[in-house]
């Protein structure tokens, strides 16, 4: 389930992803090195030039982010920015010519700021203030100015702004002083949407008119809220709410009556709904049981349009451009990246426009995910992803790893993932638990592990470690732990809390202390602080003892099994002291730990350079660890 305030507890998100059969035709498939596994390509981004012949996309082939620009006629991909050492990530192309906004922070602070990208080449930071974040908020209807929001005034909100494209001068728009943020504007500019979290389960949704200064709030009862749309005459406001619902469903608000009528309902959360340009389509994207369905309204028919076959892969994006001619499109799998695709809507013809996966790779290797369910301790039915290699039979049983996604409110999606390829690919079966707390299955289901995190969690992630033990091609003697972010905290939790439980544990930026890093959260998170600590409790009251209690740190001595720790030193959500301080605390109980410590990465390593070594030594401490008595037999 995807809620405005759990949006920012998914920023502490490592979405890794997923497979099932005991059949015993297996194939033996080749193995590649990490190497062959980090040189495919990453790709993300479409938006289309002035003219309509070029998409802008941002690519890591190089092993960094920069922009580049894909003909479409040709198929041809130019470089605009060659950075070797600071991720570029492109936002969009100007609407009336060539030049280009990105943004970029430095070596993964999070301190974004937005750069033009001149005709001729060179690059201007728009949003310079030292220390302050900035995003893009969309451009303006009339394509003189465009918005973008930032906390240069206050650390711990953001302002809207309007720049305009003339001179580059900006103005404030709204000045947020209570943590209501903008997340939506009226095509002529009158109204804004603003939301503002009341727990991470829960959010209200506000109007702003921008000519009386009036501020009304939209929602009547408490439940989770996100802003999708404004209809094209601003008129009207759709948003999502799961308001007398477990899933989200989109809501059309007629602003000068206050009337509301429930528009599109699905058995899962509908994440967001769009119009194209003129409101002659609208996209929404649905999260089905961990994939992304993709529904295309032709709103003057009121008929679905057919979206291209594009066969086992699924499209998980879409962008119409202005003219609502041409549709540029996204589609990969659990066992293929993705690829950008662009679909004439007239023709009905499809031009693949890149090839991600490295050709060096035979796709029939790769493992597709298969979602599976087990019952909890308490009989509670947990949503999992499996991977299992080709090669593994009850004749020839794998290790296993369990993996944790972060969050603590996220959830391990069918998307492909290299590491977790590569590790299937060396012989380990891998299960994604979506433990209670996940999102994507329900309110109910998401706030289940409220203030009991590291307890009601780490036992659905036990019990999909007894689960995947009980699969006849898994040794269950050899099943090891993974996870990033909240991930990490849980393999840290179990290595102290149940340290007999799995075999090894593999830490990518965990918290290891919740009392240090609730009280150091990001400035720029000041507004959602509040819903935090309802979510996770407040380490400046009595939640104090528990948040003691369940941090690993203070539990080090009860570790004994191996443990690899993986930290980016300019994560500012979980800080490098966090890792140092559980290695050598680890350290003294004479088990085996490694640190693998990057000083240009933040919370996610970016780096193709770094991916490598990072997955690199996690399969080297594996095959040590986990692997050792197949290996010595």
């Amino acid at each position: 389930m995807f809620r405005p305030a759990a949006f920012f507890l998914l920023l502490l998100l490592f979405v890794i992803s997923s497979c099932d059969s005991t059949s015993e035709n297996v194939r033996e498939a080749q193995q590649y090195t990490i190497d062959q596994f980090m040189d495919n390509e990453s790709v993300f981004g479409s938006s289309f030039s002035s003219d309509e012949s070029k998409v802008l996309i941002g690519s890591n082939t190089t092993g960094i982010f920069n922009a580049y620009t894909i003909d479409l006629a040709t198929g041809n991909k130019t470089a605009l920015t060659e950075s070797e050492d600071r991720a570029f990530r492109p936002i969009s192309f100007f609407p009336e010519d060539d030049r280009i906004l990105f943004i970029s922070d430095n070596n993964g602070d999070e301190i974004d700021h937005i750069f033009l990208r001149n005709a001729d080449g060179t690059t201007e930071d728009l949003t310079p203030k030292e220390g302050a974040k900035a995003s893009f908020a969309g451009w303006a209807d009339d394509e003189e100015s465009f918005f973008y929001i930032t906390n240069e005034r206050n650390p711990q909100f953001f302002d809207l702004y309007e720049m305009n494209l003339d001179d580059f001068s900006s103005k404030m728009v709204y000045q947020n002083d209570d943590g209501k943020n903008v997340a939506g504007i009226s095509r002529d500019k009158r109204y804004l949407a603003l939301t503002k979290a009341v727990n991470t389960n829960d959010s209200d949704i506000y109007l702003f008119d921008t000519q009386d200064g009036s501020t009304s709030r939209i929602n009547e009862n408490q439940a989770g809220h996100s802003i999708a749309d404004f209809s094209l005459d601003g008129n009207k406001l759709y948003y999502l709410t799961d308001e007398g619902s477990e899933f989200q469903y989109l809501v059309e608000y007629e602003i000068t009556e206050g009337s509301k009528e429930k528009i599109l309902k699905k058995d899962w959360d509908i994440w967001y709904t769009y119009f194209s340009k003129s409101g002659k389509y609208r996209v929404t994207g649905i999260n089905q049981d961990g994939k992304t369905v993709i529904e295309i309204l032709d709103t003057e028919s009121g008929n679905l349009v057919d979206v291209p076959d594009v066969g086992e892969k699924e499209i998980t994006s879409v962008n119409i451009s202005d003219s609502e001619s041409k549709m540029a499109f996204y589609a990969g799998g659990s066992n293929a990246p993705s690829d950008l695709y662009v679909y004439d809507m007239t023709t009905k013809d499809v031009n693949q426009l890149t090839n991600t996966l490295n050709s060096e790779i035979n796709g029939e290797d790769l493992v597709k995910g298969e979602v599976i369910r087990f019952k909890s301790y308490d009989g509670l039915e947990i949503p999992a992803i499996l991977y299992k290699p080709h090669h593994a039979s009850t004749r020839n049983k794998v290790p296993g790893v369990i993996q944790v996604h972060g969050g603590p409110g996220g959830q391990t999606r069918l998307n492909y993932s290299s590491l977790y390829q590569f590790l299937v690919n060396h012989g380990y079966a891998v299960l994604c638990v979506n433990n209670r707390g996940s999102s994507g299955y329900g309110k109910t289901f998401f706030q289940m592990d409220d203030q009991k995190h590291g307890d009601v969690d780490l036992r659905d992630v036990i019990e999909g470690k007894n689960h995947l033990a009980s699969l006849d091609f898994v040794d269950p003697e050899k099943i090891g732990i993974l996870g990033g972010s909240y991930g990490g905290y849980m393999v840290m939790r179990a290595m102290t809390h149940t340290p007999d439980e799995f075999k090894v544990g593999v830490n990518i930026f965990g918290v290891t202390n919740w009392l240090r890093t609730l009280k150091s959260i990001p400035p720029w998170w000041g507004s959602f602080k509040d819903a935090l600590y309802l979510e996770m409790g407040d380490p400046n009251t009595a939640d104090s003892t528990r948040l003691y209690d369940i941090s690993p740190l203070f539990h080090a001595d009860q570790v004994k099994n191996p443990v690899i720790v993986l930290q980016g030193a300019q994560d500012p959500r979980v800080l490098q002291i966090e890792s140092d301080e559980m290695v050598e605390a680890m350290k003294a109980n004479d088990v085996p730990v490694e640190y693998v410590l990057f000083p240009d990465e933040g919370h996610g390593f970016r780096k193709k350079e770094n991916q490598i070594k990072g997955w690199g030594e996690i399969i080297a401490f594996l095959d040590t660890h986990l692997k050792k008595e197949e290996l010595k037999d």
